[in-house]
C-alpha cells in the first residue's frame, strides 16, 4: 500500500516547512554555530538509538557490507560518503541563507529542488513521467523564473541548496540494499566528522543560553532525524520524482509563514508564482496516481 509512503513524505515536508519557527529565534547566532550543535546533537542521539534499541539491525547491516564483493562494497561506501557530503552542504547553506538572506530565498531553493530531482531521476534512474507530470514541471519552471526575477543572488544560493538535496534524494532511491535508519545513522555520523571540527575551528566565542540548547535539541530530533528518516522511508515505495514534487509542501508552508507570521513583504508576482506552484503540485500528483492506476 503506497499511502503509508506517501504520508511519510508529506509529513516530513510539513515538518520542514515549519523550520523557520525554530531557526528565526536563533538568528543572533552564526549559521555554523547552529549547525555544529545540530549535527553534534543529532549524531549523539541517533548513535544511542542505533546501539541501544537497534543493535541487532546495526550489526546485521555491518556484516552485510562486509559480505559484499569488493566492487559492490566500494559502490555503497562511495554513495554513502557522497550522500553525507550533500547533506552537510545542504544543512549549512540552508541555515546561512535562512538567517543571513531571507526565508523566501530558502523557499525558492525548495521550489527548484523538485525540478532538479525530477531531471536527475529521469536521467540516472530512468523514471518515466506522463504528459500531466511534465506539465506540472513546466509550471514549476515558470514560477521559479517569476520568483527569481531581480533576485540573482537569491537564485544562485537557491540552485546550490536545491542541487545538493536533489542529489541526496536520488542517491537514496538508488541505494536500497541497507536498512534506512542504519543508512541515515551513517550519513549523520559522517556529516558530523566534517561539520563539527569545522565549527570548533571557527572560534565562535558566543555564550549559549539554555534556550539555545533547547531549540537545537528540538532541531536535532524533530527537524533532522525524524523527517530525514520519513523521507528515506517514503523512497522505499515512491519514485524519487514524486517525493521531490511533494517537497513543494515545504516552501508553500514557509511562504505562508513569511507572510502571516514573520510579516515579510510579498508582492503580487510572488503570490502568483506560489499559486502556480500549488497548482503544479495538484496536477503532478493527480497525474501520478492516474498513471499508477492505469498500469
Amino acid at each position: 500500500m503506497q499511502f503509508k509512503y506517501y504520508a511519510g513524505a508529506l509529513f516530513s515536508f510539513v515538518i520542514w516547512g515549519c523550520f523557520a519557527l525554530v531557526l528565526r529565534p536563533l538568528s543572533t547566532y552564526a549559521a555554523l554555530d547552529i549547525l555544529t550543535y545540530r549535527v553534534a546533537f543529532s549524531a549523539i542521539i541517533i548513535s544511542l538509538i542505533s546501539l541501544l534499541f537497534r543493535f541487532k539491525i546495526t550489526k546485521e547491516n555491518i556484516l552485510y557490507i562486509k559480505s559484499l564483493a569488493a566492487k559492490n562494497r566500494i559502490k555503497i561506501i562511495i554513495a554513502t560518503f557522497v550522500s553525507a557530503l550533500m547533506l552537510a552542504l545542504n544543512w549549512y547553506l540552508y541555515i546561512y541563507v535562512m538567517n543571513a538572506v531571507s526565508v523566501n530565498a530558502t523557499s525558492l531553493a525548495y521550489l527548484i529542488c523538485p525540478i532538479l530531482t525530477t531531471m536527475l531521476a529521469s536521467f540516472f534512474l530512468k523514471e518515466k513521467l506522463n504528459l500531466g507530470q511534465w506539465l506540472a514541471i513546466g509550471l514549476s519552471v515558470v514560477s521559479c523564473l517569476m520568483l527569481s526575477y531581480g533576485h540573482f543572488m537569491d537564485m544562485l544560493y537557491s540552485v546550490i541548496i536545491a542541487l545538493s538535496y536533489a542529489i541526496y534524494l536520488v542517491l537514496q532511491k538508488a541505494n536500497t540494499q541497507l536498512d534506512k535508519f542504519f543508512t541515515l545513522t551513517l550519513h549523520i555520523l559522517i556529516s558530523s566528522l566534517f561539520l563539527v571540527p569545522l565549527g570548533m575551528n571557527a572560534n565562535i566565542s558566543v555564550a549559549h543560553s539554555d534556550l539555545f540548547y533547547q531549540y537545537v535539541l528540538i532541531i536535532a530530533v524533530l527537524f533532522t532525524i525524524i523527517p530525514l528518516f520519513l523521507n528515506m522511508y517514503a523512497l522505499k515505495g515512491l519514485d524519487s520524482s514524486v517525493v521531490g514534487v511533494l517537497l513543494y509542501i515545504n516552501p508553500i508552508i514557509s511562504f505562508l509563514l513569511a507572510i502571516f507570521y514573520f510579516e515579510e513583504d510579498i508582492n503580487l508576482l510572488q503570490g502568483l508564482a506560489y499559486g502556480l506552484i500549488f497548482l503544479a503540485v495538484i496536477i503532478f500528483n493527480v497525474s501520478y496516481f492516474q498513471k499508477r492506476d492505469s498500469r
